[in-house]
C-alpha cells in the first residue's frame, strides 16, 4: 500500500463518520512529512453552516496544529473533487497538493465543472490529482443518497425513486 492510498482511507475513514452522523460522507485529512495533522468531515447539519466542509474543517484543524495558517509542503486528501470554496481556501493556505478520490460532476473544482489548481494571475499553484480510491467513495456517497431517498420516500408514504 502506498502512502497516498494510507492517507486517502483516513479521509475515507472521516467520510464515513459523516455518514453515520447523517451528513453527506465526505471526508478530509491535511499531511505533512508523512503524519496527520488535521482531520475533518462534513458538518454542515450538525453546525448549520455552509462552510463546514470536510477539506475546511481539516485545514483549520492542520493550521491550529501547526500554529500557522501556511500550509505549504502540505497535501490535502479528500474523498471527493472539492469545491470552489475549498480550492479557495486551499489555495490561500498555501497547500502544495491535493490528492482526491471521486469526481464531482456538478461543483467539482479540480476541472470537473472548473479549474482551480492554479488560476491565472494567482502567486500559488497546487498540483492535484484524482481518481485515488474513487470506487470506494463513489460507492459511500451513493449509498448515503439512496438511503436518504429511501428515508424521504417512507417519510411520504411511497416507494423509493
Amino acid at each position: 500500500m502506498t502512502d497516498d492510498e494510507r492517507f486517502m482511507l483516513a479521509a475515507l475513514d472521516e467520510a464515513q463518520r459523516a455518514g453515520a452522523a447523517g451528513e453527506v460522507p465526505v471526508g478530509a485529512v491535511v499531511v505533512k512529512d508523512g503524519r496527520i495533522i488535521g482531520r475533518g468531515h462534513n458538518r454542515c447539519e450538525a453546525l448549520q453552516d455552509a462552510t463546514a466542509h470536510a477539506e475546511m474543517i481539516a485545514i483549520t484543524a492542520a493550521g491550529n496544529q501547526l500554529e500557522s495558517w501556511r500550509l505549504e509542503d502540505c497535501t490535502l486528501y479528500v474523498s471527493l473533487e472539492p469545491c470552489p470554496m475549498c480550492m479557495g481556501a486551499s489555495l490561500n493556505s498555501r497547500i502544495s497538493r491535493i490528492v482526491y478520490g471521486a469526481r464531482e460532476p456538478k461543483a467539482g473544482a479540480c476541472g470537473s465543472v472548473v479549474d482551480l489548481a492554479a488560476p491565472q494571475g494567482f502567486n500559488h499553484a497546487m498540483t492535484v490529482e484524482g481518481g485515488l480510491l474513487a470506487d470506494q467513495s463513489s460507492e459511500l456517497l451513493k449509498g448515503f443518497f439512496r438511503q436518504l431517498r429511501a428515508k424521504r420516500a417512507a417519510q411520504r408514504g411511497s416507494e423509493p425513486n
